[in-house]
């Protein structure tokens, strides 16, 4: 194996070091490591007025770990990735932010699923259509690849083996309308169409769950305009997810900083509130500090440290239930 993989492994294993239990390390994830499974495999619906150009970039070359991000993604996929340890029956689909202007696969999506494979749960990290790219499903656009996603998972993976999402900011913002929002009409594609697209539960990490208002980020709201919703408090508030919930939206637990001043804490508290006036099995976790967009690599020597193995340990719970 090059030197460079090598110097990157180290580096990765020690940025994660601070979120595992005793500090022991993760060992990171490559592509290679996992199977790359293409959503749409007879090509991406709704792509006839798409004409931006697939890109991915390395916000820092030359430096490890990496930090990647893909704009105008064409080709959604899951990279799907098996447990490393005993497994517990879970796989999590893996949804990393960006605003919905980008999809941060490294430091949200390959680092979160090099932690849950060695807590012995199955991990697909999510590369999703943005809503402003001018597909014809609009702001949808994003949840059908999600949806796609779980229904793929379901399909293919052991019988018995429950489902869940981690969603960080506009991925929380998706995540939190796959779990509220499940039955919302796909294009007919195939006989995926007819699997069960429902997660069993779900992980909101600084979600946006406002898309109006003072708490809203404003970035996440003005891709869903580009997207051809009316720029009005009406039209944009039928993609809160707060607004959705029902006795049918799975468990779910929140986690976010109080200091976060991107997305306010603020969202997520209101999306715990829906939860419980629901009847809906429900956790928050708010930690002084931490900012906004923590993942897995700006926590170490933090208290915020501590959400990877509380979503764990709180998923193991819920799927022994």
């Amino acid at each position: 194996m090059p030197p460079t993989i090598d110097r990157r492994h180290l580096l990765l294993a020690g940025s994660l070091a601070a979120a595992l239990p005793g500090g022991t390390p993760a060992a990171p994830l490559l592509e290679s490591d996992g199977r790359e499974i293409d959503l749409w495999p007879g090509g991406t619906p709704g792509g006839a007025h798409v004409t931006a150009a697939e890109k991915v970039e390395d916000l820092a070359p030359g430096v490890t770990p990496r930090n990647r991000v893909v704009w105008h993604v064409r080709r959604p996929l899951i990279t799907v990735f098996e447990p490393r340890a005993r497994p517990r029956g879970i796989t999590f689909l893996v949804i990393p932010g960006g605003g919905y202007q980008r999809v941060v696969i490294d430091r949200e999506g390959f680092d979160t699923a090099a932690f849950f494979t060695e807590q012995g749960y199955g991990a697909a990290v999510l590369r999703y259509r943005l809503p402003g790219d001018r597909w014809a499903a609009g702001p949808d656009a994003p949840v059908h690849d999600g949806l796609r996603a779980l229904r793929w998972l379901r399909a293919n993976s052991a019988v018995g083996t429950r489902l869940g999402v981690i969603g960080f900011s506009a991925g929380g913002h998706l995540a939190g309308r796959l779990i509220t929002e499940p039955a919302l009409a796909s294009p007919t594609y195939d006989a995926l169409d007819d699997v069960v697209a429902r997660p069993d539960l779900a992980a909101l990490i600084y979600p946006v769950i406002f898309t109006t208002g003072e708490a809203a980020h404003a970035g996440s709201a003005q891709q869903l305009i580009a997207a051809g919703v009316a720029p009005t408090d009406g039209a944009l508030a039928r993609y809160e997810p707060h607004a959705h919930v029902s006795a049918a939206t799975p468990p779910t637990m929140l986690v976010h900083a109080a200091d976060d001043r991107s997305v306010p804490v603020e969202n997520s508290l209101r999306m715990f509130a829906a939860l419980r006036a629901t009847g809906v099995a429900t956790e928050l976790h708010v930690f002084d500090s931490g900012g906004h967009g923590f993942g897995m690599r700006s926590i170490a020597g933090k208290s915020v440290a501590s959400w990877p193995m509380l979503v764990a340990n709180w998923a193991a719970a819920h799927a022994a239930a």
